[in-house]
């Protein structure tokens, strides 16, 4: 049986108003991962770190309990980098929530070098 695990991640972009006050715009994805890489996400990555998610979208429809049509938009990660928070306050950042994660990922020289992989900037 091949692994798969779910999340939300969020994106937020800060803006800059007319008036000169920032604004925050939030973003809420279903990320759905399979493989090692479900099982990688499931043991080491936390509710709010910092991720990099590379993959395709895809749609889902099915019908409820009360016949009312539904539909649902996923991320199918391809690929799935943890990342370091540089700071607590990002100026643009991904974070991951989800209830099921758990609150911190274990500490260990192995996790952050298996973990980190390359970042693409």
């Amino acid at each position: 049986q091949t692994p798969v695990t779910s999340f939300s991640l969020a994106t937020t972009e800060y803006r800059s108003t007319q008036d000169g006050n920032k604004q925050s715009i939030t973003d809420w994805h279903r990320i759905v991962v399979w493989g090692r890489q479900a099982e990688n996400c499931s043991k080491f990555l936390a509710k709010g770190q910092p991720v990099f998610i590379e993959g395709k979208l895809q749609t889902r429809s099915w019908e409820d309990q009360n016949g009312q049509k539904r539909s649902t938009t996923e991320v199918v990660a391809s690929n799935v980098q943890f990342l370091r928070s540089s700071s607590p306050d990002h100026t643009r950042h991904s974070a991951v929530s989800d209830d099921n994660l758990p609150s911190k990922p274990p500490v260990t020289a192995a996790n952050d070098e298996a973990t980190m992989g390359d970042v693409p900037f």
